[in-house]
């Protein structure tokens, strides 16, 4: 029997992040029956205007709450007699695990231990749906065809990767020894609208735009596999409402697509949407190769037959078209772009990750 939102109330965590909040604005008009709580600690990457069109609906509800304060946590699932969970909240950025690891372990691993205790505790638990990353299987070789399935081996190569491959494993364990209705998702790289512009895509742009230049990890020969946004939380819907308690399930788009292709394309659609450069030069010339980071997995792909066939879930999206759009909507929203570009958290980042490498240019 299908699992339902109807008469739930759910916990959202993350849900003024990227992911997190696009889900929200597809499920909360969607099922007016449930009830959904977003619980967000607002970090450097999180904009509660995200959420702006559905902070009125008579079924959502906003409470800022840090996942990683193990009271505060079992006090909210008791006041908003939280019955499920769609766990997205996380730090997630593979280069800030390099310099700040511990952020990462505690929030990935104990604020999600924190988490299934608040609602294995609770006299009417439903689902925990898991929300984790592909990256947690490790590296592909770039000249294979091979594609990570929900039984490949778990070979980590971040603190990052890490601490979701931890969170996996705790997540399993509460199905395993406490019952817990427990579904597991690990997705491709995201992209779309309103990302925080410290990821490759959106980074891309806002460069290409303003016409800084390009800084691509190592060789950019790197591939990944990508989804739009709208396509994972379709997924995630699925999941929630048709996954196997106990299941896990790839998410991905077959989009692989190395990053220096990724960037290139990104050029040639600013190019032909934005004014061009004042030297009238291609875009493409701004793209500099910078030392690659330690660790840099070389390949990601996503073999999803199980979840098309079990949770009747395919995505819609091409990735040239998803990738006209995003462009198209940072070129709208610029002033959203330079807000965040011009915080601390990003401008310490991006120094400190994107030094001269070869000196080469694409």
């Amino acid at each position: 029997m299908d699992h339902q939102f109807e008469g739930r109330c759910v916990a959202v965590t993350g849900g003024c992040v990227f992911i997190g909040a696009n889900l929200l604005l597809t499920l909360v008009p969607r099922h007016p029956a449930a009830r959904f709580v977003n619980l967000d600690c607002l970090s450097y990457a999180a904009d509660p205007a995200r959420v702006a069109a559905i902070e009125a609906a008579p079924n959502y509800t906003f409470e800022r709450l840090d996942i990683r304060d193990r009271e505060s946590v079992a006090e909210a699932f008791g006041r908003h007699d939280i019955t499920d969970v769609i766990h997205l909240a996380a730090e997630s950025h593979v280069d800030r695990s390099l310099y700040d690891p511990a952020v990462f372990v505690e929030t990935n691993v104990l604020g999600t231990l924190n988490l299934l205790d608040a609602l294995v505790a609770r006299e009417r638990h439903g689902r925990f749906l898991h929300v984790s990353t592909d990256e947690v299987y490790g590296s592909l070789p770039l000249d294979s065809a091979e594609r990570f399935r929900e039984c490949s081996p778990y070979d980590p190569s971040s603190p990052y990767s890490a601490s979701k491959a931890a969170s996996d494993h705790l997540a399993r364990a509460y199905h395993r020894t406490y019952g817990l209705d427990v579904v597991v998702t690990n997705c491709s790289n995201n992209y779309g609208p309103c990302q925080f512009p410290e990821k490759l895509i959106p980074l891309m742009i806002s460069n290409a735009l303003e016409g800084r230049e390009l800084p691509v990890y190592g060789d950019g020969r790197n591939v990944r596999d990508w989804i739009h946004v709208s396509d994972h939380c379709e997924g995630l819907e699925a999941a929630f409402l048709r996954g196997e308690p106990g299941g896990t399930y790839n998410l991905g788009a077959d989009a692989e697509r190395s990053n220096l292709q990724v960037v290139q394309a990104i050029c040639d659609l600013v190019d032909a949407m934005a004014s061009p450069l004042p030297s009238g030069a291609s875009r493409r010339s701004l793209i500099r190769f910078v030392a690659d980071r330690p660790g840099h997995d070389l390949r990601y792909a996503i073999d999803a037959s199980l979840a098309r066939s079990e949770l009747a879930w395919a995505p819609r999206r091409r990735f040239e078209e998803g990738l006209a759009d995003t462009v198209s909507w940072y070129l709208e929203n610029r002033d959203w772009v330079a807000a965040c570009c011009g915080g601390g958290a990003f401008v310490d980042h991006y120094a400190r990750h994107y030094r001269p490498g070869k000196g080469g240019s694409a």
